[in-house]
């Protein structure tokens, strides 16, 4: 599993060497870039990995690999979480690939009958995962149910912050931005943001670079909708003596807007 931090990587899909793509594909090495997870063999994959699943299992997957690459990971999470039931999240969770961690997110996220507390346990893991896609995975798994629940997933997520691991404070600001990325948006924090302060005021002068990019592109998001919060906010984090990582964040929370009077 330390291979792809080992090797730089492809950063366009024509260019992976064949055998590297291949490997990818059967699940034999670590993605060590976005575009080396995008472009293996789902299909493949899934074959080498679980080479029994049923013929209903195989032909549903059929369908998903022609989907664009979320829907694929949430199509095959689902479909191997009612071939596999709860055991195969474990199966898939222990895994070498990347990818197949990641259909352990999406399963977790296809469970039915957890209440947050209990899905947001059972991501924990691979939200600390050593791989970025896989991390990036997770909190893209859960988002639907957090949004759901919004009031109940700030409250555990503020917990989050306080985590030794950069890896989990991160995951806290990622998983609640209110616009993301390859997600859907989150009317209520677009429109209401400051309820997301007890996850982003603890995160305020975070000394690792993961998390503060996070809280910034969180604020940036934020500042799409509800530009003057922003700029208060940072304002507010600004006066005083404020950290360099603070002043970073805010900087890099308002690149978007106009020159304002702070």
């Amino acid at each position: 599993m330390s291979q792809s931090a080992s090797r730089k990587g492809a950063t366009r899909a024509a260019d992976i060497p064949a055998d590297i793509l291949a490997a990818l594909s059967r699940g034999q090495l670590q993605s060590a870039t976005l575009a080396e997870g995008l472009a293996l063999d789902q299909a493949v994959l899934l074959h080498n990995v679980f080479p029994k699943l049923s013929p209903q299992a195989l032909k549903a997957a059929e369908d998903v690999y022609r989907l664009g690459i979320l829907k694929r990971m949430e199509g095959l999470g689902a479909i191997l979480l009612g071939e596999l039931g709860a055991a195969g999240i474990a199966q898939c969770q222990s895994h070498g690939s990347d990818t197949v961690r990641g259909w352990a997110c999406f399963m977790i996220g296809a469970q039915h009958g957890l209440d947050l507390a209990a899905r947001l346990a059972a991501i924990r893991p691979l939200a600390d995962d050593a791989h970025f896609g896989v991390r990036e995975w997770a909190w893209m798994a859960v988002r639907p149910h957090l949004g759901k629940d919004l009031d109940g997933a700030i409250a555990h997520l503020t917990a989050w912050t306080a985590s030794p691991s950069e890896r989990l404070r991160r995951f806290a600001s990622e998983a609640l931005r209110p616009r993301g990325v390859w997600c859907t948006h989150i009317a209520a924090l677009k429109q209401r943001p400051e309820q997301a302060l007890p996850i982003l005021s603890p995160l305020q002068a975070d000394p690792t670079v993961y998390v503060q990019d996070s809280v910034a592109n969180w604020l940036n998001d934020a500042a799409k909708d509800q530009s003057e919060w922003v700029r208060g906010l940072c304002r507010q984090w600004l006066q005083g003596d404020p950290s360099a990582a603070t002043r970073r964040i805010c900087q890099r929370a308002m690149r978007n807007l106009a020159t304002s009077n702070m």
